[in-house]
């Protein structure tokens, strides 16, 4: 690899960023970290004198919609796969599920006491900065004292490595959900937040309340889907990823998957951080109009000696062009 492809600065605080982004050589920024970072970065790059795009993913809850078919047929496999993905890596995974959303229905009983049961079982967690854990136990602590908010369970943790902590397991209901959108914030740690006893209409308004999240989760049967048909609609405005009946924190490196979102889960929802569409954040688009063939890149010259897939007239080949499309090539 050439010397200055890959580079890793370390600093503390902002400075070193802060510098980089100013720095008139680069022209495309990426960013994973808070929102407060994130926007800080965003009007940095505005205010330069050539404004360059910057790409951050900021903040993600993650909301999981457990469907009425779904949780009367597969409860404890839900509850069990959905405390594996909220404490997956300490609960540091951007896109770990924070709140969970559970119909009115008779199973609802003992898909809590799994969830709960789980959390009391755990073994502490070991978050990876003191900054971190600090702000983990400060918001866990302010959540505690939310009205209509209350402890289903937690762990608590004895002495230890210096930045352990225990799984949080918060309920509250749709109604003081609905009343309180601070309770949509993330808490980056091993913590969750169950919402019970929504209604159809109250999952639908929610659902439409939402900020931008990289992913949301539906749970459900066939009938379920059929029967909320326009949670589906309402949160293709919200997310870039819906999971159907399985969990979000597994992010597959690859040609479909889309780890982005609409503000503030990133900064630009047209986008992606994983996956082969991520690197299109790092160019742009020029047309080469009228050159002679000798003076084209290879990448464009009619004959296609690179052997790639290119857009001519409107189709993707691989022939030459000027040629006719040879079976198998298109």
């Amino acid at each position: 690899m050439p010397e200055g492809v890959f580079s890793l600065l370390f600093g503390p605080g902002a400075e070193v960023g802060t510098a980089l982004v100013k720095h008139p050589l680069v022209k495309a920024v990426g960013f994973t970290g808070s929102r407060a970072g994130g926007r800080a970065l965003m009007d940095l790059a505005a205010a330069r004198p050539e404004p360059i795009p910057v790409y951050t993913e900021m903040s993600s809850t993650n909301p999981v919609f457990i469907l009425p078919g779904a949780l009367r047929r597969n409860a404890d496999a839900i509850a069990t796969g959905l405390y594996a993905s909220f404490t997956l890596g300490a609960g540091q995974f951007c896109t770990k599920p924070g709140m969970v959303f559970v119909p009115q229905d008779s199973s609802a009983d003992d898909f809590v006491d799994r969830l709960r049961t789980s959390v009391q079982e755990s073994e502490p967690f070991t978050l990876l900065t003191a900054s971190i854990h600090s702000t983990y136990c400060k918001e866990t602590a302010q959540r505690k004292t939310v009205p209509g908010v209350r402890v289903l369970a937690e762990k608590p943790v004895p002495g230890g490595p210096q930045f352990n902590v225990g799984a949080n397991l918060f309920e509250t209901n749709a109604s003081s959900f609905l009343h309180d959108p601070a309770l949509a914030s993330e808490i980056f740690g091993p913590s969750t937040l169950l919402v019970r006893e929504a209604s159809r209409d109250q999952l639908l308004q929610i659902a439409r309340n939402l900020e931008g999240h990289l992913t949301a989760t539906i749970h459900g049967t066939e009938d379920d889907l059929r029967e909320f048909s326009d949670l589906i609609a309402i949160l293709e405005d919200k997310v870039g990823r819906i999971i159907f009946n399985g969990f979000p924190t597994g992010v597959e490196v690859s040609h479909a998957i889309v780890h982005g979102g609409p503000y503030p889960a990133t900064s630009d929802g047209r986008s992606t951080s994983v996956g082969s569409h991520a690197i299109f954040r790092f160019t742009r688009l020029l047309c080469y109009q009228n050159f002679p063939e000798s003076a084209l890149p290879p990448e464009l010259k009619d004959e296609n000696p690179m052997g790639i897939w290119r857009m001519v007239d409107g189709e993707m080949t691989r022939s030459p062009i000027g040629q006719p499309l040879e079976a198998g090539v298109r």
